[in-house]
């Protein structure tokens, strides 16, 4: 019977979800959420010496494997899937201490995980606070007469890890001389120029960049300490 016929078995015993009501042949109880196959006639579970497992759905595949590992019992339920023309796996039966154990492991493997995860956060705040005064202590190599704390602020904003600035692309974490300009020059840009109020009155892009061109300038001039001309476009 479609739905019925029993798929293959690799090792333990296979538990079938039917499609119909279907009754025990041995103990005729019914209808069946579950049966087995034996002879061509189903069985329930507690003929099939099965009624103390319990169902753990498929989903969790570390709780499923760890279940089945801590049962000395077990067995796989499929039901038959019309559409796909094949049986498809459901959960497991298992072992009721079985179960219990593998969650113990899992839960244990959750803190385990959840304290690596702190650590792994302190790591990396460790990590960027290092690099942003790295990159603050080149601003102020490259523009001595940057003052301290605007150098710290153009690092911070520019290393701000997961942002997609220059900082975090592979010429910034070189801390590349064109990096750490650009950063500098974007920061001018915003905060000593008019640029944004001009983007905001409407004025396209390039013509704005244009416009304040001589002002981001004048700024890095001024923190170079020397007369060496800067293209801050």
């Amino acid at each position: 019977m479609a739905g019925l016929a029993t798929p293959p078995t690799r090792g333990g015993p296979l538990v079938v979800q039917p499609l119909r009501r279907r009754h025990c042949a041995e103990c005729r109880g019914g209808p069946l959420p579950m049966l087995v196959m034996e002879g061509g006639a189903p069985r329930c579970l507690d003929c099939a010496d099965l009624g103390h497992l319990v169902f753990l759905p498929r989903g969790d595949t570390a709780l499923t494997r760890r279940s089945r590992e801590e049962s000395v019992l077990s067995a796989v339920v499929v039901r038959f899937n019309r559409r796909k023309g094949r049986y498809e796996r459901q959960g497991v039966l298992v072992e009721e201490a079985g179960l219990a154990r593998a969650e113990e492991r899992c839960l244990a493997d959750a803190e385990a995980r959840r304290r690596r995860r702190v650590r792994d956060v302190g790591r990396r705040a460790v990590e960027d606070v290092r690099f942003a005064e790295a990159f603050a202590a080149e601003i102020r190599r490259l523009f001595p007469g940057c003052p301290v704390d605007r150098a710290r602020g153009i690092a911070s904003h520019a290393s701000l890890r997961g942002s997609g600035r220059v900082g975090r692309s592979a010429a910034g974490r070189a801390l590349s001389e064109g990096a750490v300009v650009s950063a500098v020059v974007a920061s001018v840009r915003h905060v000593d120029t008019p640029y944004d109020a001009l983007l905001m009155s409407g004025v396209a892009r390039h013509e704005a960049r244009r416009r304040i061109a001589g002002g981001v300038e004048a700024v890095l001039r001024g923190w170079r300490g020397v007369g060496v001309e800067e293209v801050a476009g």
